[in-house]
């Protein structure tokens, strides 16, 4: 497994499995912990994992969580997603910058995304599993939703959207979201 620094978003990183295939499949491992220490994070801060299944155009985010926010480790398991990260961090030297990843079930990349950054997916396949771990547990009181649509970020979502929740459908902009997020 390689570590890859991602120059857009600082404290950001790619963790690339080696994947060995056969006629059976493949085999890869998705996580370790040794790896994960050699840039500086530490792998056992990581306290619970999700999944969630979409469909194709389905939306999700953008996401992230005000207070201390929460760090974590995103990977599409199953299929493929197109992947939006955006810094809010106001003390980051990459704050406000965008960064978008084509995550697949082929490649099982994984992203690391440090709190205080907004985070959002898109389906790009007839169904995309994404796995989630996650570095504090979620306090739904600490939720910040920014409309993916946002003129300001400009994000080139692939496909035209198919579904989303309401909590997406009805996201302030970045320009409401922002105070709130960065905890002014």
């Amino acid at each position: 497994m390689k570590a890859t620094e991602v120059p857009a978003i600082a404290g950001a990183y790619l963790f690339e499995p080696t994947s060995y295939a056969d006629e059976r499949g493949f085999f890869c491992r998705t996580f370790d912990a040794d790896v994960v220490r050699s840039v500086g994070l530490d792998p056992d801060a990581f306290v619970q994992d999700s999944v969630s299944r979409s469909v194709q155009g389905v939306l999700r985010g953008l996401h992230l969580r005000s207070g201390a926010g929460e760090a974590k480790l995103v990977r599409c398991s199953y299929g493929k997603v197109f992947d939006a990260v955006v810094d809010l961090r106001t003390d980051s030297p990459t704050y406000r910058n965008r960064a978008f990843f084509e995550l697949s079930g082929e490649t099982q990349v994984t992203l690391y995304i440090p709190a205080g950054c907004a985070h959002g997916f898109q389906a790009l396949t007839g169904i995309a599993d994404v796995s989630y771990r996650i570095d504090s547990p979620h306090d739904p009181a600490e939720d910040v939703t920014i409309a993916f649509d946002d003129p300001e970020l400009a994000i080139p979502w692939p496909l035209p959207v198919t579904s989303m929740s309401q909590r997406d459908r009805e996201a302030p902009g970045l320009a409401d979201a922002l105070p709130r997020s960065s905890g002014d």
